[in-house]
């Protein structure tokens, strides 16, 4: 059959011949799918809560490394380590003691974090607890950290007790981290979140 008998018997049944370069399209948009859709599983993979345990290293009073992973407390904000405050007219480093108290509260028992979401700076967030103790909650419950999506019930207490930094006067991480020029974070709620999930879907 010749080229012409073909292409009008195509033309017949209402439908045109695939060209050699159609068929390498439609297999190559068939196999960048299958890529994008082994890429997602991966990330979702990712996304599954975590959970770890063992010998910490604090870093401040929101964060510590657990078994070479980063952790960022999820839904507090404690004083930056470089970070002072007022109590009775004087200065005294907050972000210090913040930190102290954190490495104190570990004391409580054997530590594990849990969480899924991770922050722009990779850093897991999680909800750590020593023996029974929420050291989340306990740090805002000092006073030793601020809500920051989260435990506005305990800052409200620790601000009635003038616990911690609530005993004088103190700028808010959040505003010292942006005057003094460092990256800022999305609060810990359910924005946030939808932001972190977001991120971590299509950044490898």
């Amino acid at each position: 059959m010749s080229p012409a008998d073909r292409s009008w018997r195509y033309a017949r049944r209402g439908r045109a011949p695939r060209s050699r370069a159609r068929r390498y399209a439609e297999y190559a948009l068939t196999l960048a799918m299958l890529l994008a859709l082994l890429a997602v599983v991966t990330r979702l993979e990712r996304l599954q809560t975590r959970t770890l345990g063992g010998h910490a290293i604090v870093n401040d009073g929101d964060s510590l490394t657990l078994d070479g992973e980063r952790i960022r407390l999820r839904g507090i904000d404690a004083p930056e380590y470089l970070q002072t405050c007022t109590r009775a007219g004087r200065d005294y480093p907050c972000g210090r003691e913040a930190r102290q108290a954190l490495q104190t509260a570990l004391g409580a028992g054997k530590l594990a974090c849990q969480g899924w979401e991770r922050d722009k700076f990779d850093r897991l967030l999680a909800v750590c607890t020593a023996g029974a103790v929420d050291l989340n909650r306990r740090q805002v419950e000092n006073g030793w950290a601020v809500s920051y999506g989260d435990y506005l019930d305990a800052e409200r207490q620790a601000r009635a007790a003038r616990r911690g930094v609530w005993a004088g006067e103190f700028e808010r991480p959040r505003d010292w981290r942006q005057r003094h020029g460092h990256a800022g974070e999305a609060e810990h709620g359910a924005m946030g979140a939808m932001m972190n999930w977001l991120r971590q879907l299509v950044v490898w």
